[in-house]
């Protein structure tokens, strides 16, 4: 590359990383883009969110911070604009960056770095969803998961998620073709964000009919009696309202036929989108990621969607196609905190002044064999918890501790489902021992709780406050001027074909 690399980030939403077992797609779904892609990417088989939710996952994501340190905590916690994103730290460097599709932005800033922003948002901006540790097992009924999306699993031809998704895709192509033309010489990092495979879980039928023979719509894991959950898990079901739906075995094959068939309707659009950047003579000179905010249960134990630090939920896919990281699987875990520092070394970034701006580390090193520096780290501070929960996974161990549960520790070696909590075996006292020391030494507890509780509590003060009299929306309204578009009599008819013709001459 003679310039600076260009970017392009896909990211998805709710992506079950178990389903990626080498980092790439498992061989019974039906993904050719993603497949094509795995062949030449550094694929992170073990990568872990940093909180297991949309909003706190993607502006960890996006920061390379914990919850914990950026605020954002749950899915109506404002991300603070004085926070640096990788949008910042590219943006500085000299690139046009750009949004197309979801990042779940809260607050009146609803750019964190990005130059442009080609989409709406698909969910609210405003405090409305937040939760309140002050009245713990309480359902806020209008807007908390319910388990009808289960009993409602099947085909539908266009839902509101489908036609955000296919808008996503027809912006992020038409902006690539714009790129193509070369009137800007700055490179660029395009943020191509979809909502699906998230739930409800409903599907195209061009989708649904490539997995009626599906030999994985049972999940490895039956459900289990409410009693024989962990205590999270029980607050899972409470806030889900399990108790008013009768989950049949075919709600439960529907629910994962369409959640597979969505990631089939994912993959199609990204391959419209890389078929843009092929055109456009950009495919050579990009970098190209994949990654998801947070995975999804999809049935596992019972146990649907998010919100949760089993694997399922918490393991997220993430590939990498790009010059210096060797193509190939990573065994060891990582992070998507790690993503932020990963582009900046990328995009020729000095880290020795960014590593205060993030609780991640490159993966460019860790890619060519390198061990990361410290174990993964995850948080959840929000519905279905009543005091933040925080996990580590170091190596085949995955250590949770809330204040007012029970720890966990599972081998995910030798327990890749994670049945049996070695908390109380005698044979791994010592490592319960040397995780509870990191834990203490990486997170105060009750000094997160305090933070999350005074954040709740001043949200449902500005919230009630504002929804009296005139409501002005922090929602993202993308801006067209239309006196700029196609041809106007400011402009040069010739040139502007000549500009605007790419490749030109053939």
């Amino acid at each position: 590359m003679s310039k600076k690399p260009n970017i392009l980030i896909f990211m998805v939403d709710q992506l079950n990383g178990t389903l990626f077992p080498d980092g790439g797609p498992a061989k019974f779904l039906h993904a050719p883009n993603l497949k094509k892609l795995a062949k030449r990417a550094t694929r992170f088989a073990k990568n872990y969110t940093a909180s297991p939710l949309c909003a706190p996952g993607r502006a960890s994501f996006m920061s390379g911070q914990l919850p914990s340190r950026t605020g954002v905590y749950d899915n109506a916690a404002e991300f603070p604009s004085t926070v640096p994103t990788y949008a910042h730290h590219l943006r500085s460097a000299g690139y046009h960056t750009c949004l197309s599709g979801k990042m779940h932005f809260v607050g009146a800033d609803q750019l964190h770095g990005f130059e442009e922003r080609l989409t709406t948002d698909i969910y609210p901006a405003d405090f409305g969803w937040t939760p309140d540790y002050r009245k713990p097992g309480e359902r806020i009924e209008w807007w908390y998961h319910t388990l009808a999306s289960v009993n409602n699993a099947g085909i539908a031809e266009t839902s509101h998620q489908h036609e955000y998704d296919d808008e996503v895709a027809y912006f992020a192509t038409q902006k690539l073709y714009q790129l193509s033309r070369r009137l800007d010489d700055r490179p660029w990092c395009l943020t191509v964000s979809f909502t699906h495979p998230h739930d409800p879980y409903v599907a195209r039928r061009k989708y649904w009919d490539l997995y009626e023979d599906c030999e994985h719509l049972d999940p490895e894991v039956p459900t289990i009696p409410f009693d024989k959950h962990d205590a999270h898990s029980q607050r899972i079901f409470l806030a889900n309202d399990y108790t008013k739906y009768d989950i049949k075995k075919e709600d439960i094959r529907r629910s994962r036929r369409a959640y597979f068939a969505n990631i089939s309707y994912i993959d199609d659009k990204i391959g419209e989108v890389l078929t843009a950047l092929e055109g456009g003579r950009m495919d050579e000179d990009t970098i190209i990621m994949f990654c998801s905010d947070h995975g999804d249960m999809i049935g596992e134990r019972g146990l649907w969607f998010k919100m949760s630090f089993f694997e399922g939920s918490s393991r997220t896919p993430l590939m990498i196609a790009a010059p210096g990281m060797k193509p190939g699987s990573v065994k060891q875990p990582v992070s998507n905190l790690d993503i932020n520092p990963t582009l900046c070394e990328l995009a020729g970034i000095d880290l020795t002044s960014f590593m205060p701006w993030t609780d991640g580390h490159s993966l460019v090193p860790i890619s060519n064999g390198e061990k990361r520096p410290e174990p993964v780290p995850i948080e959840y501070a929000a519905e279905a918890s009543y005091a933040p929960l925080v996990c580590l996974v170091d190596g085949r161990y995955k250590f949770s501790v809330c204040e007012i549960d029970p720890p966990l520790l599972f081998d995910l070696k030798n327990d890749p489902h994670e049945r049996t909590n070695l908390v109380g075996d005698p044979a791994h006292k010592k490592i319960v021992e040397r995780m509870s020391l990191a834990v203490a030494e990486r997170w105060d507890l009750l000094r997160f709780d305090t933070e999350v509780r005074a954040s709740q509590a001043a949200r449902w003060v500005v919230y009630e406050a504002l929804r009296n009299g005139e409501y002005y929306p922090w929602d993202f309204q993308p801006l067209q001027k239309a006196s700029e578009r196609y041809m106007r009599n400011h402009m040069d008819l010739n040139v502007l074909e000549e500009e605007n013709r790419y490749p030109r001459g053939e």
